[in-house]
């Protein structure tokens, strides 16, 4: 399993891509129908609102897992 610092930037990394190809998608999207252009903007956007779900949920586990290594250990 990759570390969570590495997990947290590929998630942030997908997200800016996705966010700064808004609009180049436009001009892709622009010779299909009206249809496919709906679906395809639905869908990018669902994946962007995922990516930060995760963003979220990853950066929630990362702060848990920081808090339990800083609690003082019994000595031996």
């Amino acid at each position: 399993m990759l570390p969570i610092e590495l997990r947290i930037d590929r998630a942030q990394r997908l997200l800016r891509m996705i966010e700064e190809d808004a609009p180049l998608l436009n001009a892709r999207l622009a010779p299909l129908s009206r249809e496919h252009q709906r679906a395809a903007r639905l869908h990018a956007e669902r994946l962007a609102q995922i990516t930060r779900e995760e963003i979220k949920r990853l950066l929630e586990e990362k702060d848990i897992v920081d808090a339990l290594e800083l609690s003082p250990q019994a000595a031996d």
